[in-house]
């Protein structure tokens, strides 16, 4: 079945969408990575990790720009993984297969909640008439969890960046700084 081999993942250069593309690689899907400029601080250094990351995987990348009046600041953007899923089929009309961000549990953000995830699937599979599903391997994982497979699975975590505020050293206070500096320190404490 196509819907079952073909995948589209949310790329932002984090740890989680790089996760996602291992996965499914390892599943023997054939992956294609989606990166939306929104205009986020962090977009240089995102996009920067993005392509290291599909370089490393061998895999195709796409993208698209969207400009806003406004500058985002770190933090939650209200709408954003609807936004980015809804970019990704208006920019991918002929695309048929499943949709992948690598949301997780434990953030307070209704947009990483299975809720989020069976609402704007039923979205998505009404504007493409089932051709497209939203697929999320990791939604009932904590971070830690994402964290450990990369780490059991050789997912290459080093070229991934996951600092809101975009610059070339993590500035180490926004959430995902801290995050990942949690992760970080956990996994030194356990060598």
């Amino acid at each position: 079945m196509i819907l079952k081999k073909n995948v589209m993942v949310l790329a932002s250069g984090g740890i989680d969408s790089t996760a996602c593309i291992h996965y499914y690689i390892s599943l023997d899907f054939k992956v294609k990575a989606f990166f939306v400029n929104y205009g986020q601080k962090s977009l240089n250094m995102e996009y920067k990790s993005v392509q290291e990351v599909v370089s490393h995987y061998g895999i195709e990348l796409g993208s698209m720009n969207c400009k806003f009046q406004n500058n985002f600041s770190s933090g939650e953007l209200i709408g954003r993984n609807g936004f980015l899923i809804l970019s990704a089929i208006m920019a991918n009309p002929c695309f048929k297969g499943l949709i992948s961000l690598g949301i997780h549990s434990g953030t307070p953000y209704y947009d990483c909640t299975p809720a989020f995830f069976s609402d704007i699937n039923k979205v998505i599979e009404s504007y493409t008439n089932g051709q497209v599903k939203l697929d999320a391997p990791f939604l009932n994982w904590e971070k830690s969890m994402i964290y450990n497979y990369c780490k059991n699975e050789g997912v290459p975590v080093n070229l991934t960046y996951s600092c809101e505020n975009g610059g070339i050293e993590p500035c180490g206070r926004c959430l995902s700084c801290l995050d990942r500096g949690f992760l970080d320190a956990s996994q030194k404490n356990e060598n």
